[in-house]
């Protein structure tokens, strides 16, 4: 039973010690040991192994039992005394605690006994100060009360919390009154020493009044802005005199003086005044200021009144003398003092279209006529003189557009008077120079708007620009196009037969022509610079009017004059190719009994290509995109033509027809080199181009190779038709069969069967519609090739 009591404790107790591996590493830290006892793993049959290892050890039982016996009365010892010290914790923590209170309360009774001490030395002061503050008010001694009266108002904002206490309530009243009486009395001596009335300031600046200016700066801020009120009143008096409306110096043309005036005035008051006042005040920039709302206001009265002798070259030069003088302002002051809410400025110019260039005339106007000044953005005084101009701008405006009409009459007359372009020149194909001098025109003039006002006077502007890039529209560029008259002979048939040189069959000169590609060259400028003018036009106005400036109306004129040439140029090319193309469809092509070179009338397609393309292309040079257009509405309007001239040719002979597609491929080589035709570099051609010229003229040469196939057995003959040109129209199967000679009978048995052999139309479509692929260039080129072979073995 002892034996398994000793057992159980032994299991409880194991329970009990078992400690967590981060406790026993911490008590491992603070209580380092050796000792095998002290260990985690302590394992009692290794530690008896290693105090007796052998039998004889054994006789040393005894003194091994006594030492373990001795540490473990150590052991309970120690745990004795500690146990035993740890009854007194409690006591002395209550003890702790009640020493932690007394220091407590002592900190409060000290903090509560310096607020007071604190606040009674305050109390002196402001009692002190009080005395002090009425005395010296009423011996005028501003210099000390400057300094005293801030300390004053310093102590009394610590005793707001104590006004329910009678006597501070008091003493901050008596403060008040103080303040009061000291704003009166600096008021009075500032009235005494710069009267309203009278022409003659009495004395200089003095020390009185330098110290008052102290003690207005710790007073009510309606006090200081009363005395600087007042005393620039006082100041400016003289000018409301010398300048009022019905004086000879107050008309525009004498608008130096008042400047000149000021001037002299702000020098005369930094020499008297300019130590009385505070720096921080800022009271020359304060008189300018005012000086400059004045001045606003008396010249919109005056030209109110004499508007009718407003004039634009006076109003010019108001407007110039004005600026040059707010310029003058930030050059001197920061602005500061502005109050008021000045007018927005416009941006800085970025389009180079749009810099300012000092040395570029304006139309009639002289360069010192016009206004210069300092970049609105940088000059807080930008408007606060020259705002009242802005009514009358109209006079501008009007001048403006007198003086644009004259300039469009001076570019139509010195164009008849100089001529067109001539080829082989400079001018030649290019920009016209009015052009140019029109648009540096419009840029000096919006510049100097946008100077004067970026409000109604820029969008009355604006619409002068439209105006007058009408004009030039219509005037320069439409109104000088050559018309479309024949100015020459047609071909003859007899003349194509015998290859003799034809005659000139273009419509228009060389000179013409380069006349058309200046005009062109011109409207492509003019439709990009307008688009700057519009961008540039927007950036300069106030942005509540930005949605007002459009001049889209007239980039379309100029996109309208742009195709007007460009279709002059085809229409002149196309009908310098008609009489050959009648000619062709005038040939007995069923006689023809050989095939030899490409007819004279491809010789005569081809001549008039290679006189007028090369032309169009190198005046055409800086505009190479409508080259392009021009090539392609060539090739749209020539191809079509074509092949309804093939059409004509009828009846057409197996020999006929292997001409006429001889023809038809040399067209086509000539067609796709139109671009580089007769040029030293070679050019690839667009390849939007090249796909026009490829799908039409295979149509064309597929036509003639359904002429060529024999029409037995029909059936043959309309599938292969149906193939080669996947065209279910009747209209041109008909024309096949005109051109193959068929008599009537057959035609009509052809046209039964050709409707029977079409495919049914997808559900949905409105009539016939065939999708076939069209053979490839490379597939057509091999052909053609045979064909060349073949014609070539026959001859």
């Amino acid at each position: 039973m002892m034996e398994e009591e000793e057992f159980e404790f032994a299991e409880d107790l194991e329970a009990i010690l078992h400690l967590t591996p981060e406790v026993q590493q911490a008590i491992e830290q603070v209580f380092p040991s050796q000792d095998p006892l002290d260990r985690a793993d302590f394992n009692a049959v290794e530690y008896i192994n290693t105090l007796f290892p052998t039998e004889q050890s054994l006789s040393n039982i005894d003194d091994v039992v006594s030492k373990i016996r001795l540490k473990i009365r150590r052991l309970d010892d120690n745990i004795r005394t500690v146990v035993r010290g740890q009854t007194n914790v409690g006591q002395d923590g209550r003890q702790v605690k009640e020493i932690t209170r007394d220091i407590k309360q002592l900190d409060h009774a000290k903090r509560h006994l310096t607020t007071s001490i604190t606040t009674l030395n305050h109390l002196h002061m402001l009692a002190g100060g009080v005395d002090s503050l009425e005395a010296m008010t009423r011996k005028r001694q501003y210099g000390e009360v400057a300094n005293l009266l801030q300390g004053v108002v310093n102590v009394l904002e610590h005793f707001y919390k104590y006004m329910g206490i009678t006597q501070i309530r008091q003493l901050s009243e008596r403060v008040k009154a103080a303040q009061s009486e000291l704003g009166t009395q600096i008021l009075a001596d500032f009235d005494e020493a710069f009267p309203s009335q009278g022409s003659k300031r009495p004395g200089g600046p003095s020390n009185v009044l330098r110290d008052a200016c102290l003690v207005a700066n710790v007073l009510d801020p309606r006090i200081k802005q009363e005395i600087i009120k007042k005393f620039i009143r006082q100041h400016l008096s003289e000018y409301l005199v010398l300048f009022q409306e019905n004086q000879d110096a107050a008309w525009l043309d004498k608008i130096d003086r008042r400047y000149a005036w000021i001037k002299r005035q702000l020098v005369d008051y930094e020499e008297k005044y300019g130590r009385m006042f505070p720096e921080e005040w800022c009271m020359t920039e304060r008189i300018a200021v005012e000086f400059c709302h004045i001045s606003r206001v008396e010249l919109a009265k005056v030209m109110r009144t004499r508007a009718r002798e407003i004039e634009v070259k006076l109003l010019l030069f108001a407007i110039q003398r004005t600026t040059n003088f707010e310029g003058l302002l930030a050059k001197r002051f920061t602005g500061g003092t502005l109050t008021d809410k000045r007018p927005e400025s416009p941006l800085e110019p970025t389009n180079p279209f749009l810099e300012d260039d000092p040395g570029e005339d304006v139309g009639n106007e002289k360069e010192e006529d016009l206004p210069k000044k300092p970049k609105p953005a940088d000059n807080p005084f930008h408007g606060i003189i020259s705002k009242c101009f802005e009514p009358h701008l109209y006079v501008y405006i009007e001048s403006q557009d007198k003086n644009l009409g004259e300039l469009i009459n001076r570019f139509v007359a010195d164009f008849r008077a100089q001529g067109p372009p001539k080829a082989g020149t400079e001018e030649g194909g290019a920009v016209l120079p009015s052009c140019a001098d029109l648009f540096v025109y419009y840029k000096k003039c919006m510049v100097q708007c946008s100077q004067l006002s970026t409000g109604e006077p820029m969008i009355a502007l604006t619409t002068i620009f439209q105006k007058f890039l009408r004009e030039y529209a219509w005037k320069i560029l439409s109104g000088n196009l050559p018309k479309s008259t024949s100015n020459s002979g047609g071909l003859t048939i007899s003349s194509l037969l015998k290859e003799k040189e034809a005659p000139e069959a273009a419509k228009f000169t060389v000179d013409e022509l380069c006349l058309i590609c200046s005009i062109l060259s011109t409207a492509e400028y003019c439709l990009a610079t307008t688009q700057q003018l519009e961008e540039k036009l927007k950036e300069k106005v106030d942005k509540l009017l930005v949605e007002r400036i459009n001049l889209t109306g007239e980039m379309d004129t100029f996109s309208t004059v742009i195709s007007n040439s460009i279709q002059l140029l085809v229409q002149d090319l196309d009908a310098a190719c008609d009489p050959a193309l009648t000619a062709m469809s005038k040939m007995p092509w069923q006689s023809v009994e050989h095939v030899g070179d490409q007819s004279p009338y491809v010789t005569s397609i081809i001549m008039h290509i290679k006189q007028n393309v090369p032309i169009i292309r190198d005046n055409l040079a800086s505009t190479r995109k409508y080259f392009t257009q021009f090539c392609i509405k060539f090739t749209n309007a020539f191809i079509p033509k074509f092949i309804n001239h093939l059409f004509r040719c009828k009846p057409v002979s197996m020999v006929g027809a292997e001409q006429l597609l001889l023809d038809t491929h040399s067209l086509k080589t000539v067609l796709l080199d139109l671009p580089s035709i007769g040029s030293q570099v070679l050019r690839k051609a667009p390849a939007s181009y090249t796909k026009i010229v490829v799908k039409g003229m295979t149509r064309a040469e597929m036509i003639l190779k359904v002429v060529m196939a024999p029409h037995e057995p029909p059936v043959v003959f309309v599938d292969n038709y149906i193939k080669l040109l996947a065209d279910g129209n009747p209209e041109t199967f008909q024309k096949i069969l005109d051109m193959k000679g068929l008599k009537r009978s057959e035609q009509s048995s052809m046209l039964e069967l050709f409707r029977q052999r079409l495919p049914t139309p997808p559900s949905g479509a409105d009539g016939p519609s065939l999708s076939f692929s069209t053979p490839t260039p490379e597939q057509e080129s091999s052909r053609i090739r045979k064909l060349e072979k073949l014609i070539k073995k026959r001859l």
